[in-house]
């Protein structure tokens, strides 16, 4: 593809990451958290709050741009944004400071994600409007989910469940092959002093032992429930070459929606005609047009993964194997260190932490720099993901 002047490839940065500590039961409130990890992210990229006149948060996100602004004195902003939703928001935000930088609107922008999301809100258990049986509205109009919140679909594992099943009878995965990629990103959380999991150990026996919540997907199967933070900031490619650390570039990003969703929470999609035909696939064939790359150079991946389920989508939606051999390519070790494209290196939200996937941006920048805990030797790009399967949004990082 050849270069335009609407062309973003490799003109911005990320320049500084941080991160509270993960948790069950933080004793803090979600702007103290946010605070903590922006104010570190700030200070890594080599700034002060005077400096950050943009912010990019996602719409689940309880701390908003005023408020930010009141408690690191940011004083000079020129652009905020707000990006959804949930866990397909991290990759889109970044695209949003993205777009604030080249378009002249900001010149250093701060992005975050935080959530008391054990001790406070539970995404896991619905939200109250779903569990009395209401339907979410969208401009006054009844969403799809009218059809499946007042019957006991309500918590997205239920979903989820059922792309696993209809994953398994279309392709023959297993579920070995599952615990396959519980076991592997437990093993990364293992080697992070940081992670939630870093102490907790997983054999094959362990993960059959854990409980069946929605068959066939166990408590293992399942991500994290975390209280934490995590902020990046985002600069121009020009401007990084200052920073305290090499700036590890953005080399595409993208986002895609699937228009059958109508604004419900996750059920529509067993409307679709191919319940596996997710956004995931047509991400991935626009990031690498704009990446000018393709799967096979990709060095290193973190892949959403709110449930094993979706990274066995993923390693298909992004081409790193044939569609229906996302388990067999799991179980083969093809994920691990020293494998063909490993992933989440952190441990992910199923052994880092959830918030909401912003931990696997961190951790991304942290592979491009070479300071992860589980570093991908002589690695120079890598695949970030964010959210599937109602809309979603990905990036791939390069090493400056």
């Amino acid at each position: 593809m050849a270069t335009t002047d609407h062309d973003h490839r490799d003109r911005c940065a990320v320049v500084g990451i941080g991160a509270t500590e993960f948790s069950k039961k933080s004793g803090r409130s979600v702007a103290a958290l946010v605070s903590e990890a922006s104010l570190a992210a700030i200070a890594d990229a080599g700034l002060t709050p005077a400096d950050i006149d943009g912010v990019v948060r996602s719409d689940y996100d309880s701390v908003t741009h005023n408020d930010i602004g009141h408690w690191l004195g940011l004083s000079g902003l020129t652009f905020w944004g707000i990006t959804g939703t949930g866990g397909s928001a991290p990759c889109g935000m970044i695209g949003q400071a993205v777009a604030a930088i080249l378009s002249g609107q900001a010149t250093n922008v701060l992005v975050y994600r935080g959530l008391n999301g054990r001790s406070g809100l539970r995404l896991g258990r619905g939200s109250a409007i779903q569990r009395s049986g209401g339907a979410r509205h969208v401009g006054g109009n009844g969403t799809l989910d009218e059809f499946f919140l007042p019957y006991g679909l309500m918590a997205p594992g239920q979903l989820f469940a059922m792309y696993a099943r209809r994953h398994m009878i279309e392709y023959g995965s297993t579920s070995d092959d599952l615990a396959s990629i519980a076991m592997t990103v437990r093993k990364r959380a293992n080697a992070n002093p940081a992670a939630q999991m870093a102490h907790r150990t997983m054999s094959l026996s362990d993960y059959y032992e854990s409980r069946m919540i929605a068959d066939p997907l166990r408590m293992f199967d399942y991500c994290l429930e975390t209280d934490g933070a995590c902020a990046v900031v985002v600069t121009a490619a020009e401007r990084a070459k200052d920073s305290p650390h090499p700036g590890v570039l953005i080399r595409a990003v993208t986002q895609a929606a699937m228009p059958e969703m109508q604004g419900g929470l996750v059920f529509p999609a067993l409307m679709r005609p191919d319940l596996l035909d997710n956004p995931g696939r047509r991400v991935g064939k626009e990031l690498y047009r704009r990446a000018g790359l393709g799967p096979a150079d990709i060095d290193v991946a973190q892949l959403y993964d709110c449930y094993t389920i979706t990274v066995l989508l993923q390693l298909e939606d992004y081409g790193l194997c044939g569609t229906g051999e996302g388990g067999a390519f799991a179980s083969s070790g093809a994920i691990d260190i020293g494998g063909t494209v490993p992933i989440n290196t952190a441990g992910g939200n199923l052994s880092e932490g959830y918030i909401h996937g912003m931990n696997h941006v961190v951790e991304g920048v942290r592979q491009m720099r070479g300071q992860s805990t589980s570093q991908v030797p002589g690695a120079q790009t890598c695949l970030v993901t964010s959210g599937t399967p109602t809309v979603t949004s990905a990036l791939i990082l390069r090493a400056a």
